[in-house]
């Protein structure tokens, strides 16, 4: 607008020039403001040059902020939902143990006497009981202590609501061969099963329950010695994960 005006000036001045014969001091007079004129036009183009260069710094300013807003948004949503999935996990371990808790203060009078005892392995809560409880060397019957054992521990594991099992079979490395028992792999499922049998019969529901023989693969002593053997023959009841404690593997189904 300045430079409209300024422009227009100039040009009244020419035309007053051209009509008119000024005295050389009057001439001077205008000259010199024309002069004027002509330094404040040349200032405000400097001022209208460094305004468009600081609205396109602005201008840059807010894409790159604007940019940086949507990063944040999509870090934002990212960390909630890693937070989400984060105290999911932390209400099902507390889960998870509040039923711990629950079976070893059930199985607490059975622990003290030495009938069985409880482990946690991989995360995952196991009622052992030793071998010389439930059967005879090399064989898959259950004596009479052992019988006895498994009615109480049928009744704790019919009172754990919505949770699955699995008795598994283990021997030590001693190799054993006879009409029943070709090998340890025959001797320890037969024995899982046997022992499945009289937990359903004594209450626990039969689609609760499976039966697994693992022969010497899983020892839990060395098998040097006579008390690492002993160790390593054992029954193992193992409490399974429910399916919302498993990771989640749909993405892979179409794959």
């Amino acid at each position: 607008m300045h430079r409209i005006r300024s422009i227009g000036l100039l040009i009244a001045l020419t035309a007053f020039g051209a009509a008119c014969h000024p005295t050389e001091e009057e001439f001077k007079a205008k000259q010199a403001e024309v002069d004027q004129l002509k330094a404040k036009l040349g200032e405000s183009e400097q001022r209208a040059g460094s305004l468009e260069a600081r609205l396109k710094e602005m201008s840059d300013n807010n894409s790159s902020l604007a940019e940086k807003l949507n990063l944040a948004g999509a870090e934002k949503g990212t960390l909630e939902r890693a937070l989400e999935e984060l105290r999911a996990r932390e209400k099902q371990s507390q889960a998870r143990l509040a039923v711990f808790t629950e079976m070893l203060n059930k199985f607490r009078a059975m622990i003290d006497s030495g009938k069985l005892r409880v482990r946690v392995v991989r995360g995952r809560m196991v009622v052992e009981l030793a071998e010389n409880i439930l059967f005879d060397s090399g064989r898959a019957d259950l004596k009479k202590e052992g019988q006895e054992a498994l009615a109480q521990v049928a009744a704790v594991l019919a009172s754990i609501e919505n949770r699955d099992f699995q008795v598994a079979g283990h021997t030590d490395n001693i190799p054993i061969k006879s009409a029943r028992f070709p090998s340890n792999w025959e001797l320890s499922t037969n024995r899982a099963v046997v022992v499945t049998k009289w937990l359903t019969d004594k209450g626990l529901a039969a689609n609760r329950v499976s039966a697994a023989g693992y022969a010497e693969t899983q020892p839990v002593a060395p098998n040097d010695t006579p008390e690492g053997r002993q160790q390593n023959r054992r029954i193992e009841i193992v409490l399974m994960p429910n399916l919302d404690e498993l990771p989640d593997l749909s993405s892979l189904a179409g794959k």
